[in-house]
């Protein structure tokens, strides 16, 4: 596999790790990452509820998780760490302006377009601003916002196709459409983004992320232009993912039947696996009474059949009567759980045995 390039990050092995939240990829799964010689991607979605105890103000309890998750992975990690911030997150812009003073590798933000995420930064700032986009069109409008307000053109973008797990950037009927396979949308992204690499002579790496499992999956992607990949599912099945057992035994417990689309609080679908909770959902058995959290922008509290972000934290905690797990479209296909070293050992010889029987 060629290294990456982003900016002046040299990524050894062209692999990301998708952030997961909430909880699910925090400072163990970043750092075992980042030592392979990937990029760990710790999740900010749901710390003001993981490090409640510190503070009883969610925006202050999840800065104070953020910068404790950063420091832990660089105590433990070599590489290269990143955070995820989803724009439709409340504490959005406090969460990037400390991960900025933290001087993290990188930021990736999606859920909604960034379009004023490179203001955030400073004179003296290292980190790298990464949008996560559905499409050639959200390359186009955030390249010309960024160029024409900043003066700043993203160092990468990862397109996120719709077979990811979690949120997805799509309208449901566009979910099984093959003109929005990430197949027929990576060139697309590609070429659109090389417009703007020939115009400002800048190298734009495009990442394709959503549905990839396998060493023959990068292998596919990197043939058609991306520069690397971002994985999620396939490392929530790792010794080191930061989840509890029970939530790693949803994804191996998981039939093909099992991966379904459900409607989210936030307003876009989502993928997840079938749970107890998802069914008394569909009953209408669940209806939050207050918000304690007012954590996603877009949730409206009296239409919404229930907290996401409580559901997320059940599931991360393994309790699936009140929560459910979002997953990738390949989580059934997890047999075991193995360490981060044995999952890229896997992924390489995969794409190795893929490579020489193609050039055969």
């Amino acid at each position: 596999m060629n290294t990456l390039s982003i900016g002046d990050l040299k990524v050894r092995i062209p692999i990301i790790q998708g952030g997961m939240g909430v909880g699910i990829s925090l400072s163990g799964l970043a750092s075992a990452v980042a030592n392979e010689g990937g990029i760990g991607v710790i999740s900010a979605a749901g710390l003001g509820l993981l490090y409640k105890k510190f503070s009883s103000n969610y925006t202050e309890a999840g800065n104070f998780g953020l910068k404790e998750e950063i420091r832990k992975a660089r105590e433990k990690a070599k590489g290269i760490i990143g955070v995820n911030i989803m724009v439709a997150l409340s504490d959005f812009t406090e969460l990037v302006k400390t991960s900025i003073a933290e001087k993290v590798d990188i930021i990736f933000a999606g859920a909604g377009l960034p379009l004023d995420l490179p203001s955030f930064l400073q004179k003296d700032s290292t980190t790298k601003l990464v949008p996560i986009v559905s499409g050639a069109r959200a390359v186009r409008i955030i390249c010309e916002k960024w160029k024409n307000n900043f003066d700043y053109l993203p160092d990468a973008f990862i397109l996120e196709g719709p077979k990811a797990g979690g949120h997805l950037g799509y309208k449901e009927n566009q979910l099984e459409d093959a003109h929005f396979s990430l197949e027929e949308l990576l060139p697309q992204v590609v070429q659109e983004v090389a417009v703007y690499e020939e115009k400002y002579q800048q190298k734009i790496p495009v990442i394709a992320a959503g549905g990839i499992y396998t060493g023959e999956d990068i292998k596919r992607m990197i043939d058609l232009g991306a520069s690397g990949v971002q994985l999620g599912t396939r490392f929530v099945t790792t010794t080191e993912c930061d989840a509890s057992t029970a939530f790693k035994e949803s994804y191996l417990q998981a039939k093909e039947t099992d991966i379904e689309i459900i409607k989210s609080p936030v307003g876009m679908p989502g993928r997840a696996i079938h749970s107890n909770f998802l069914d008394k959902v569909r009953e209408g058995l669940k209806q939050p009474k207050s918000c304690p959290f007012n954590c996603i922008k877009t949730c409206d509290i009296s239409r919404s059949p229930y907290c996401i972000i409580m559901a997320l934290y059940h599931a991360f905690k393994g309790n699936f009567e009140q929560g459910y797990a979002f997953a990738g479209s390949n989580a059934w296909r997890a047999e075991r759980i193995m360490s981060v070293k044995e999952t890229f050992a896997e992924l390489m010889n995969e794409w190795k045995a893929k490579s020489l029987s193609t050039n055969k």
